[in-house]
C-alpha cells in the first residue's frame, strides 16, 4: 500500500533541497593495498562506496554468485516445503553436498547446503525446484539483478561453475549481496558456522567456508568461491555500532587478509549518524476536506548515514510531497517521502514521511461552524 501510493505521486513536485555539513573534513588514514583484480566496499543501507578498485570490470565470479540463488530462493520458495532432486542435480561437478538421486530434503536444508558447504548440487536442485529448470531460474536471476541496479551482470548458472557469459562486477555483487543482506532469513543463513541437515536421505553437518565470520570482530556473512577462471573470490560483510558493510574482491589470491585489511578501512574511518531522527517535522502538506488544512509530516524512524569519522560529509534531502492529500487521514500514515542524496546527485537512499496526527474528515457540523464564524 505504502509503495503503491508513494509511485502515483510521480516525482515531479517541487523539491525542496537541504544541505546538512558536518566538521571540517579531516583526511581519511589511506587505503590499504589489495591484490585483487577488483574490489570495493560499500556501507549497506545507501550504497554508499567506501572504496573501490577496478570495481566495473566485468569479471567470473565463481560460487559468489550463489547469493542471487538463495535470495531469490527465500523470497519466491517456502523454506519447508520438500524438494525431490531429479537427474540434473545428482553429480554435478565441483563442490558438493552429495546429493542422491530422487532425494527429498528441505529447501531450508539446501540453501544451508548452498551457501556453507558451496554446494553445485544444491544450486541446481533450488533452480529446478523454483523455476522449472535452470535457463529459466537464470532468467528470473538476470531480472531481479537489473531490479536491484546491478546492470553489468549476467548469470547463466545457479552455482557459477565457468561460462564466458556468466560475469558480474565487484560493484554490482556488492549491490546484489547488500539486498540480499536486508533480509533476516538470508542473514541468518550466511552468519551461520556450522550446521546439521534435519531431512533428507543422510545427516549432513555444513561448516561454513568463511573465515570473516571465525577471525573477524562483527563478521556476518557472506560466500566464497574458488574456479580456475575466476581465482579466489570472495563477497563479505561485518556490522560493528549499527554500520553494515559489504565488500568483494574478485580474483584476490589473498582473499580473506585482503577482505579484512578492507573492512578495518571501513570501520576505521567511517560510522552512522543520524541525518534525520525519528519525528523530526520535515514538510507540511495541504490536507483536502479535513478538519484541518495543514498537516505536519515527520520520518517515521532516525535515518542514518555514514560519515568520516571526525571529519565532513555532506548530504542532500530531497523532499517528494503531493500538490494535496485527502481525509481521512490516520497518525502514521505515508504522505510523501524524501530522497538523501550525496552532494554529486546520487540517490543513497529514500525513506517515507508520515502524518504526525490523525485528521478526519471534515463534517457538515464543521461548515456551519466555519460558515458562521465568518458571519460573525
Amino acid at each position: 500500500m505504502l509503495n503503491r501510493r508513494l509511485r502515483s505521486w510521480g516525482a515531479g513536485f517541487i523539491a525542496l533541497l537541504l544541505f546538512l555539513p558536518w566538521l571540517p573534513a579531516k583526511a581519511l588514514s589511506d587505503p590499504p593495498q589489495i591484490g585483487a583484480k577488483a574490489a570495493v566496499l560499500l556501507e549497506a543501507s545507501t550504497g554508499k562506496v567506501l572504496f573501490a578498485q577496478n570495481a566495473q570490470a566485468q569479471l567470473p565470479m565463481a560460487s559468489t554468485t550463489k547469493i542471487m540463488t538463495a535470495l531469490l530462493a527465500i523470497e519466491e520458495g517456502d523454506l519447508e516445503e520438500m524438494v525431490t532432486t531429479d537427474a540434473s542435480a545428482y553429480g554435478v561437478e565441483g563442490s558438493s553436498i552429495y546429493l542422491q538421486l530422487e532425494e527429498t530434503i528441505s529447501l531450508r536444508d539446501l540453501l544451508y547446503g548452498l551457501m556453507l558447504a558451496s554446494g553445485n548440487d544444491a544450486a541446481v536442485a533450488i533452480a529446478v525446484h523454483i523455476a522449472n529448470g535452470v535457463e529459466q531460474f537464470a532468467a528470473r536471476m538476470n531480472e531481479r539483478a537489473r531490479e536491484i541496479g546491478a546492470v553489468n551482470t549476467n548469470f547463466v548458472t545457479p552455482n557459477g561453475l565457468p561460462d564466458e557469459n556468466h560475469y558480474t562486477t565487484a560493484y554490482d555483487l556488492a549491490l546484489i549481496a547488500a539486498e540480499a543482506m536486508k533480509n533476516e532469513t538470508f542473514r541468518e543463513i550466511v552468519s551461520t558456522q556450522y550446521y546439521r541437515t534435519e531431512t533428507g536421505a543422510v545427516a549432513r553437518t555444513f561448516k561454513n567456508k568463511n573465515q570473516i565470520l571465525w577471525k573477524y570482530e562483527g563478521g556476518n556473512g557472506i560466500k566464497t568461491g574458488y574456479t580456475q577462471a575466476a581465482g579466489r573470490c570472495l563477497v563479505f560483510a561485518a556490522e560493528r555500532e549499527g554500520m553494515q558493510l559489504v565488500g568483494v574482491v574478485l580474483s584476490c589470491p589473498n582473499m580473506f587478509e585482503d577482505a579484512m585489511a578492507l573492512l578495518d578501512y571501513g570501520m576505521d574511518n567511517y560510522e552512522m549518524r543520524p541525518l534525520v531522527q525519528a519525528g523530526d517535522r520535515i514538510a507540511n502538506v495541504y490536507v483536502s476536506g479535513g478538519m484541518k488544512k495543514r498537516l505536519a509530516l515527520c520520518a517515521p524512524a532516525d535515518i542514518m548515514v555514514p560519515v568520516e569519522k571526525d571529519g565532513s560529509s555532506t548530504y542532500r534531502t530531497r523532499v517528494i510531497l503531493p500538490d494535496s492529500i485527502e481525509a481521512p487521514l490516520d497518525a502514521g500514515e505515508a504522505c510523501g517521502y524524501v530522497e538523501v542524496l550525496e552532494e554529486d546527485g546520487a540517490l543513497r537512499t529514500a525513506f517515507p514521511l508520515v502524518a504526525q496526527e490523525a485528521v478526519d474528515e471534515a463534517t457538515v457540523r464543521y461548515y456551519i461552524d466555519k460558515l458562521l464564524r465568518i458571519m460573525h
